[in-house]
Formats: structure tokens, sequence, C-alpha cells
């Protein structure tokens, strides 16, 4: 096989492995819809709920009931706040039928990063069952995006998988050519993850970088490793194939995590952002603590100053 034809065979499996690992990654991220189907009285129900929305809109919630006899409810509250409490049944949202569907809506939030969660009853003969299991829903609301921001990104972090697995590729042939794939990796990982993911993370949350050290988002943090990975191996790919191999493996481990785990969250209890402020209370603590031993120092130095006159004044 000519070296030409194999090259593009290995692009084209390049290709292919990275639509995978997208698709992975759109049906596992705990911000995308959650679909399912369950049976309940010889009644198919099947859902499609949202688990991200924009700030200052309300949420729709579809589920599909073809029985005309079947009802549904709504109840949600703030997700992880000891002062929202679930409604009373009297209190639910009523979702209201369109042929064969149910729908109702959500009240939106308008701060972003806010979690709801919610459940859907649905009512068949006055018996009452949760769908999902029993379990209940997260959603969390995000500002709104610019379709130039998101799209650039999306391409360009697509891109960078498809010459993170190519240059992988050539790494394991014995003519290997690396040099140049190894660059375009690292200024493609460069330009979408640390530069076009912090403006998108800004225009949905407010803060361009919540990943170490001013905070534990899992996005900043495993764009910073992938990062740092192929850094290294631009810089030590002469003296040895296998940092470029290990930066594959590395890209390959962080496409793997779901994507928005451990993300921008408010904190109810303090209305700040979890992540956000995670580092930064650490420090204030260690600050206050520094403050207190230097307080301490100052009154045992005055206090000797104060016991050094007096002997003086004795002498």
């Amino acid at each position: 096989m000519k070296k030409k034809t194999f090259s593009i065979l290995l692009w084209v499996l390049a290709v292919v492995l990275t639509l995978v690992f997208f698709v992975y990654q759109r049906l596992t991220g705990p911000t995308h819809p959650l679909r399912g189907a369950e049976v309940f009285q010889e009644n198919q129900v099947s859902y499609k709920l949202l688990r991200s929305q924009t700030i200052e809109k309300t949420l729709p919630v579809k589920i599909k009931a073809v029985d005309q006899a079947v009802t549904a409810f709504i109840n949600y509250k703030n997700y992880k706040d000891p002062n929202d409490h679930w409604k009373k049944k009297e209190d639910e949202i009523e979702m209201k039928r369109e042929g064969d569907f149910l729908e109702g809506e959500i009240p939106g939030k308008t701060r972003m990063a806010a979690k709801i969660e919610y459940t859907v009853r649905v009512v068949v003969d006055n018996e009452s069952f949760l769908i999902n299991k029993g379990k209940s829903v997260v959603a969390r609301f995000k500002g709104a995006v610019p379709a130039f921001w998101l799209i650039i990104h999306i391409i360009l972090m697509f891109f960078s998988f498809i010459f993170a697995l190519r240059t992988g590729m050539e790494a394991l042939r014995k003519e290997r050519n690396y040099d140049r794939l190894v660059l375009i990796t690292l200024l493609v990982v460069f330009v979408g993850g640390m530069i076009l993911g912090p403006i998108v993370q800004d225009y949905a949350f407010g803060d361009l970088w919540t990943g170490f050290p001013f905070g534990f988002d899992l996005t900043d943090n495993k764009t910073l490793i992938a990062f740092a990975a192929w850094l290294l191996a631009f810089f030590l790919k002469k003296k040895s194939r296998w940092w470029v191999l290990m930066a594959v493996v590395v890209m390959i481990i962080v496409y793997l995590i779901p994507h928005s785990v451990l993300g921008s969250e408010i904190d109810y209890t303090t209305g700040k952002m979890k992540n956000k402020y995670s580092i930064e209370l650490k420090r204030s603590q260690d600050e206050f603590k520094r403050a207190q031993e230097g307080l301490l120092l100052l009154r045992m130095s005055s206090r000797k100053g104060v016991q050094d006159e007096l002997k003086r004044g004795s002498g």
C-alpha cells in the first residue's frame, strides 16, 4: 500500500474515532437531555427531559402519553437548597395535554449556574408514579453563548482530538514523522481549549476560568492537563516518542470524562459559586490564621517591651 493511501486511511480512522468519542460525550454529559420510556398500568410514557436552559427562560417539560386518561404534574425546588422544599401536591404544576403529549413549564432562574431539581408525577386511575424510576432530574441555568464563539470552540476541540489521534498513530509507525502534527495539536488545543473555552464559559457562567488554581471545575482542569501534556510532548518529542503517546493517552482520558462534570454551580447556602470561591475561601482562612498568629506575636512582643520597661524603672 502506498504511503499516501495509508496516511489517508489513518486520517479517516482518526475522524471516525473522534465522532464516536463526541457521540459518547453528548450522551453521557450531565447537562444533556435525559431520555427514557417506562410503562405504568399498561400505559407507556416516554420522555426527553431537559437538564440545561438559558437564564430568564422557563424550563419546558414534555412527556408522551397516548392514553388521554393519563395526567401528569411537575414538582420542583432549588438543588441542594436547605431553605427550599418540594411543593405540596396542590401546588404542583399541572401539565396540559397537547395531542399525545403532556406539557408544562418550570419558572426560570436569573442567576448563571443556578440549579433546580424536578420530578414528573404521572397519574393513571388515581394511582401515581414518578418517571425516571422515581429519581429527580437536575437542570442547570446558563447565560446565552453567542453561536459564533460556541461553534468555533466546538470545531477546534473536534479537530484537536482528530490531530491527537492521528499523531498517536504516527508515533506508532516505524517511519514516523510527527513533529509537525505535535505542533498543530498543541496549537489547536491551546486556541480551542485555553482561549475559546474560557470565552464560552464567561458567557455561560460569568467566569473566564474556574479551574486550578482558582477552583476545581473539572472541564477547565482536564483542558489544562491536556494542554500541559501536549506542551511536554512538544519539548520532549525528540527524546522519546513515549512523551507523544503519553499526551495521546491523556487526551483520550480527558475525552472519556463526560463534559460539564463538577462544573459551575451556585451554592444556595452562601449565594456564591461553589467552584469559583473554594480556593479563595481556603486562602481567606489561611490569611485569617496568619493574621491571628501575627497579632499574637505582636501582643507577646508588646508585653515583653512593657516588662523590660518595668525592670528598667525598678532598677
